[in-house]
């Protein structure tokens, strides 16, 4: 075995959340990061420990086999936990191994990343040239106040913050994911095997409930239209992909760039089904057509809520009439419609959460996602919430947006009412007769939902109980 540079590692998901859901896709972060150190000369391997349900003592003995100079690990909220653990029994049978964290939850909590003894490095933001640059670090013994963007522990313990590290402007120079470096055929969902493509960062918005302004920037930053047919190119040829899935947050925030990427698939007649994000209020008819005619079958509108005056508190930038003409275009022109919708925010009374159901299913998309406001480290709620005391508690394994986890007492009501809120949207909204009729041949994935939703519902009361008697 060649030597190994870097080792990253995907830390297990929460395993009653991943039973019950169903969800998991390929390792993206670090897919790009094993690309780009790899591009620079390095030789990367990736560990998906939720791939092959592998436990601590597995992931241990195969970092100890590969012997990898520097260990990185991508956390987000609901597995930063695992993660620190999962370090920390790393570091005490390989004392000399580097350690290095990054994603959105350290990104904005690095000394508490930084309290574990496992923890060597927090890498901020954007960690392609920043992983490369900790590697060059460690070949060439350079002092590591030279890397830009990242909070390190000195020789004497004492922690340390370098300079910031801009944003990657052209992102062509990015190398597409590092899929060979995974078992890539084994990212199936129903026996269908999608690939996920990340083709802009950055988001102008500033919604109150999302850090991704803050950790990809302000700037829509956008890979150029080759580019992306090149992607498409490749995972067609190498792994026989039909169904795509742009996981841009807006991708149609330049709606004159999204209708390009379109009219050259439909150039190159590239055989796809596409998935896609969009805001409602980035969408236009002529725009409609052009994804229709590249392949679009599904799209995702983040509507959030049934209240005007609640979205204006989300500072969400959008109008309830807008979110109707949205989803009416999509539905003139055949594609399907995912509409997602927070319950729970700040300040949103119990009736304000009835008129989102009733919006919701006014709207009659084919398909309803529900959330429960969670204030994740990072975002403007977050520290709105925490600096009034609201935040009921930071066991982060609960951060998964199924758990009431505001002291919801302070707005006249219990959490346990926005528990039963979420269950009650499901049902209300796949239990229509209207709904089971139109979607017949879908009845059993109807009621696994549903299904779902009561375990949830019974999941949220249980840990919802644990979190009083703790407090």
């Amino acid at each position: 075995m060649n030597s190994v540079d870097v080792l990253l590692i995907n830390p297990p998901q929460n395993a009653e959340l991943k039973t019950l859901l169903e969800l998991h896709g390929p390792p993206m972060a670090s897919m790009y990061l094993a690309a780009y150190v790899r591009k620079m000369g390095y030789n990367p391997k990736i560990l998906d420990m939720d791939l092959d349900n592998l436990s601590f003592e597995d992931a241990l003995k195969y970092v100890e086999s590969t012997s990898p100079k520097i260990l990185g690990i991508t956390a987000f909220t609901s597995t930063v936990k695992t993660a620190y653990k999962l370090l920390d029994a790393i570091k005490e049978r390989i004392k000399d191994i580097v350690t290095v964290i990054g994603g959105p939850h350290v990104t904005f909590m690095p000394d508490e990343a930084l309290s574990h003894q496992g923890v060597d490095i927090v890498a901020i933001g954007e960690g392609e040239e920043t992983l490369y640059e900790l590697i060059e670090a460690y070949e060439k013994n350079k002092d590591l106040s030279e890397v830009k963007g990242i909070f390190y522990k000195n020789k004497n313990g004492e922690i340390k913050m370098t300079k910031p590290r801009p944003f990657i402007q052209n992102l062509d120079e990015i190398p597409f994911p590092a899929r060979d470096l995974v078992d890539y055929e084994r990212y199936r969902w129903n026996g269908v095997l999608e690939a996920p493509m990340l083709t802009t960062r950055g988001c102008t918005f500033q919604c109150q409930y999302c850090s991704s302004s803050e950790m990809m920037g302000r700037r829509y930053r956008m890979r150029s239209v080759q580019n992306v047919i090149d992607e498409i190119k490749e995972v067609q040829e190498k792994y026989h992909v039909r169904d795509i899935e742009f996981i841009d947050d807006t991708f149609t925030l330049n709606m004159k760039r999204a209708s390009e990427v379109m009219k050259a698939i439909i150039s190159e007649k590239l055989d796809v089904r596409l998935s896609l994000s969009s805001r409602v209020n980035t969408i236009n008819e002529e725009l409609m057509q052009q994804l229709k005619k590249g392949g679009t079958e599904n799209i995702y509108y983040g509507i959030e809520s049934g209240s005007q005056r609640v979205l204006d508190l989300m500072k969400k930038g959008i109008k309830l009439e807008q979110a109707e003409a949205a989803v009416n275009l999509a539905k003139k022109y055949g594609i399907k419609v995912l509409g997602s919708y927070i319950l729970g925010y700040p300040g949103e009374t119990p009736d304000e959460m009835n008129q989102t159901i009733k919006f919701s299913i006014k709207l009659n998309t084919d398909y309803a996602q529900y959330s429960i406001l969670t204030p994740f480290p990072g975002t403007p709620i977050y520290y709105e919430l925490d600096k009034k005391g609201l935040i009921m508690t930071k066991d982060w394994d609960l951060y998964t947006v199924l758990h009431p986890l505001i002291k919801y007492e302070a707005f006249g009501y219990p959490a346990s009412l926005v528990a039963r809120k979420l269950t009650e949207a499901y049902r209300r909204f796949y239990l229509r007769f209207d709904y089971i009729f139109r979607k017949r041949y879908m009845l059993p994935l109807i009621f696994k939902t549903l299904r779902r939703s009561i375990k949830l519902a019974r999941m949220m009361a249980k840990s919802y109980s644990r979190n009083v008697i703790g407090f």
